[in-house]
């Protein structure tokens, strides 16, 4: 956890200097409880799991977000369950170009119960084809442990069924460089790593508290990159619970 102080303090300094420049924050707290915790097509824990997060999003773009995640079951006794396994600090930067949304932010991947942690910066596009269509794209750079890149290409589709209820659908591929493959999967090469399809729904029980719901399929694209022994949840999904102040 040591190494997340710096950033923490980079962090509290920098959305300090946010709220003075901005009118208004926004603070949302969330509680997500999923079947599985799979990272980029990779199985962190193929049992339950409590993901907690509080993301600050001030008016001029700057935003903060911590997440955790807290391991229900112990990954047949490969985990401490009881207890976080991992905590990330994300600070991001959006803005637009043209109509062309981007984002820019690093993120902070602590480990408190062994594991090195590691820094990735990175850069997103995203553009609204219309009718609810929108097309992305994320680079991520771990500059720390990993020195490789990881990369996505995403389609989603969002629906407002009525005035409190959104329906969600998505895909993405990714590509990914030969080290992340290596130290993240086991991999021989780089390549084409994993891909997703989800489906969400969420309710806005009122103006400041909201429901959802979430399935998830991923699988690897390429036994190269991302072996099928890295693989061992492809359908997962959970429940949320949100609070906007």
């Amino acid at each position: 956890m040591k190494r997340a102080l710096p950033m923490a303090a980079l962090a509290a300094f920098t959305m300090a200097g946010a709220a003075s420049q901005a009118e208004a924050a926004t603070a949302t707290a969330a509680l997500d409880a999923n079947s599985a915790y799979v990272w980029r097509g990779l199985t962190f824990n193929d049992g339950m799991v409590l993901q907690p997060s509080i993301d600050v999003a001030a008016e001029n773009g700057l935003a903060i977000n911590v997440w955790g995640n807290f391991d229900v079951d112990d990954y047949d006794g490969a985990l401490n369950d009881g207890e976080f396994s991992e905590i990330d600090l994300t600070l991001s930067y959006g803005f637009t170009l043209g109509s062309v949304d981007a984002t820019v932010g690093i993120i902070e991947y602590t480990f408190p119960n062994g594991g090195e942690s590691t820094t990735e910066i990175f850069a997103g596009l995203s553009y609204e084809l219309g009718h609810g269509f929108s097309l992305g794209s994320t680079i991520y750079y771990d500059c720390d442990q990993v020195d490789d890149f990881y990369i996505t290409a995403e389609l989603g589709y969002s629906y407002d069924i009525n005035d409190k209820t959104n329906l969600s659908l998505g895909g993405l591929i990714s590509y990914a460089g030969d080290d992340f493959t290596e130290i993240y999967a086991g991999g021989t090469d780089s390549g084409f790593f994993n891909y997703a399809l989800n489906a969400s729904i969420s309710y806005q029980v009122t103006d400041s508290f909201g429901i959802g719901a979430n399935l998830n399929f991923t699988d690897s694209m390429d036994d190269d990159a991302l072996p099928d022994a890295a693989v061992d949840t492809t359908v997962y999904g959970g429940i949320s619970l949100s609070y906007t102040f």
